[in-house]
C-alpha cells in the first residue's frame, strides 16, 4: 500500500505538470482559481488611481448628449482619439456605472474582462503545446502592472486585446470570417490593433487565396462604417482624423521605451521617420526571409489548406512584436499590447531558459520602472534586441527546417 502512494506521488511526476507543455490545463485551473482571487483583493485593498476613467466617461457624455462631431468630443486629458467601437462600449460603461461614478462597479467590470482575457489566452495557449505550464505564472499572478492597467487604471487597451485574442483564437480553429469579424471590433477599439495586420493580411493570402481575401477584408470594412457612420454622417473628416491619427504626438514625460534619448530628439519628426521606415524593413525582412518559407506557398483560389496553430500564431505575435521594437512611444497601459504574447515568443526561440525567464524579468521591471529612466528604457530595448534576433534564428523559421515544420492539413 505505502508502495502504492509512493507511486501515486512521485516528485517526479509532480515536478513535470511544470515542465511539460502537455499538462498544461491542471496548472491553467489553479492560475485562474488563483487570478479570480487575486483580483478580490487588489480590487478592495489596493487605492484606484484615477488616469484617463474620467475623461472616458466625458467623451462618450457628449455623444450621449447628442454630439457627434469629434471635433467638440473632448475630456479633461483632451479630445477624443479612439474610434467608435470604443464609444458604444465606454457608453455601457457609463450607464452600467451611474454615468461612471461607481468605480467599484467598473472595476469588476475590468476584473471580468481581465479573467475572460485569460481564458481566452489560456485557450490559445493549450491549442499550441508550445509554453511549459511553469511559465504561466509569469503571465498572471507575477505582473503587478498588468493587473493595474486593467483594475486600478481601467484603460481602454484591455477591451481592445480581449477582442484581438477571441480573434486570434477564432484564427486557430480556422474560423477566418468571424475571427476578421472580432478583429475589426478590436481596431474599432483602438487602432494598435492594426500592428497584427500585415500577418493577418499574409495568412489570409495564404489560408482563402486572393479572392476570399478581398472578402474577409471587406468583413474587416464594413464593422468600421457601420460602426462609425453617425460620426460620418455628422463631420467624416473629424472623425477619421482624431480616430485615426497616425501622427498624434506623444508625451514625453510618459515615454517607457525612449527616455534614454533627449526630449528633443524624441520629438524630431525625422527620428518618428525613421522608426516608421526600421519597422517596415524588419517586417518585408520577416515576411520575405522567414514567413515565405515558413507558410504554404500563396495560391490565387482558396487553396483548401488548414495551418497549424503555431503557423498562425507565430507570425501574428511576431507583426505586433516588431511594431512595439519601433514605436514612436511607450505609454505605461501599452504592456498590455503584448504581455500575454512574450511568452510564447521567447519559447518559440532557441534562447536558454535561464536567459527567457530572465528577459520576461527585466521587461516586467522596465514597466514598473515609474518614471522611466535612462537604465530602464535602454534594458527594455536590449530585452526587445535579443527577443528579436532570437525570433529571427528560431529553429520554427529557418529555411533549411522548412520540410519539418510546414505541418499542412487539408480541411475535411
Amino acid at each position: 500500500m505505502f508502495r502504492n502512494f509512493k507511486r501515486k506521488f512521485n516528485p517526479m511526476s509532480i515536478f513535470r505538470y511544470g515542465f511539460d507543455p502537455n499538462l498544461c490545463v491542471p496548472v491553467m485551473f489553479l492560475l485562474f482559481v488563483a487570478e479570480c482571487i487575486v483580483c478580490f483583493v487588489v480590487i478592495h485593498k489596493i487605492k484606484y488611481t484615477e488616469i484617463d476613467w474620467v475623461a472616458y466617461m466625458q467623451e462618450v457624455e457628449g455623444v450621449l448628449n447628442g454630439t457627434y462631431d469629434y471635433f467638440q468630443l473632448k475630456g479633461d486629458t483632451g479630445p477624443l482619439v479612439y474610434p467608435a467601437g470604443f464609444v458604444y462600449i465606454f457608453s455601457g460603461m457609463y450607464y452600467i456605472t451611474n454615468e461612471g461614478t461607481n468605480l467599484r462597479m467598473a472595476q469588476y467590470i475590468f476584473a471580468v474582462l481581465y479573467i475572460l482575457s485569460l481564458l481566452v489566452i489560456f485557450d490559445i495557449y493549450r491549442r499550441v503545446k508550445k509554453v511549459p505550464p511553469f511559465v504561466y505564472f509569469f503571465m498572471c499572478c507575477a505582473s503587478y502592472r498588468i493587473h493595474s492597467i486593467y483594475i486600478l487604471r481601467m484603460f481602454n487597451d484591455p477591451v481592445a486585446m480581449l477582442l484581438l485574442y477571441i480573434a486570434v483564437d477564432l484564427f486557430l480553429m480556422n474560423k477566418w470570417s468571424i475571427g476578421c469579424l472580432f478583429f475589426s471590433l478590436g481596431v474599432s477599439v483602438k487602432m494598435n490593433i492594426l500592428l497584427f495586420a500585415p500577418a493577418l493580411l499574409y495568412l489570409l493570402l495564404v489560408t482563402q487565396g486572393v479572392p476570399g481575401t478581398i472578402q474577409h477584408l471587406t468583413i474587416c470594412a464594413v464593422p468600421q462604417i457601420v460602426l462609425a457612420l453617425p460620426f460620418l454622417l455628422a463631420n467624416p473628416w473629424a472623425y477619421i482624423k482624431m480616430s485615426f491619427n497616425l501622427g498624434r504626438q506623444f508625451f514625453y514625460k510618459w515615454t517607457v521605451n525612449w527616455r534614454l534619448l533627449p526630449e528633443e530628439i524624441f520629438l524630431n519628426k525625422y527620428f518618428q521617420l525613421s522608426l516608421l521606415v526600421a519597422h517596415v524593413i524588419i517586417l518585408l525582412l520577416f515576411v520575405v526571409y522567414k514567413w515565405k518559407r515558413y507558410l504554404p506557398k500563396m495560391e490565387f483560389k482558396k487553396p483548401n489548406i488548414k495551418l497549424s496553430a503555431d503557423q498562425i500564431l507565430l507570425p501574428l505575435f511576431t507583426a505586433n512584436f516588431i511594431g512595439m521594437c519601433f514605436s514612436r512611444s511607450l505609454h505605461y497601459q501599452f504592456y498590455v499590447w503584448y504581455f500575454h504574447t512574450l511568452h510564447y515568443l521567447l519559447w518559440s526561440t532557441n534562447l536558454p531558459v535561464v536567459l527567457r525567464v530572465l528577459i520576461l524579468g527585466v521587461i516586467e521591471l522596465c514597466w514598473n520602472t515609474y518614471p522611466s529612466t535612462v537604465l530602464s528604457s535602454s534594458m527594455l530595448h536590449v530585452c526587445h534586441l535579443l527577443t528579436l534576433i532570437g525570433l529571427w534564428l528560431s529553429p520554427m523559421m529557418l529555411p533549411r527546417k522548412q520540410a519539418s515544420n510546414v505541418t499542412v492539413q487539408k480541411i475535411e
